[in-house]
């Protein structure tokens, strides 16, 4: 397992873009603290749920930049689906002791607005107690 904040960005990030969910879930804690524009989450495994609905909507993603300040890793990327043009996303994650914590993104999320992951009703809370 990586250990540096950049490498466990990284390898998160090769492993969204190989749907290797298994690898991903491994780099991230079981308390994770997750915020964007559509969801929010306060379990890895209820963002690793929404990872998977919108991988099926994903074609690609491709990182332009990341910048590393100690633990936080900031990657700015364009997230190509199959419903909009590619979004640009500024992904802030923070990591400690080689597990992602703390994810916070900001995108447009308009184009985004009228698609649901698989099986979740809209207007249905995307936010998960369970841990």
């Amino acid at each position: 397992m990586p250990s540096d904040a950049r490498t466990v960005v990284e390898t998160y990030f090769d492993a969204w873009k190989q749907n290797d969910f298994p690898r991903m879930r491994a780099l991230l804690d079981d308390e994770l603290d997750f915020a964007g524009p559509i969801d929010r989450f306060d379990n890895a495994d209820a963002y690793q749920r929404a990872i998977q609905g919108l991988s099926q909507m994903k074609t690609d993603i491709v990182v332009h930049k990341v910048f590393v300040d100690g633990s936080d890793v900031l990657t700015w990327y364009d997230l190509h689906t199959r419903i909009a043009a590619p979004a640009p996303v500024a992904e802030w994650s923070h990591v400690e002791g080689a597990k992602i914590t703390t994810v916070r993104v900001v995108f447009d999320a308009r184009p985004f607005a009228g698609a649901q992951p698989p099986n979740q009703p809209p207007g249905e809370s995307a936010k998960s107690g369970a841990r």
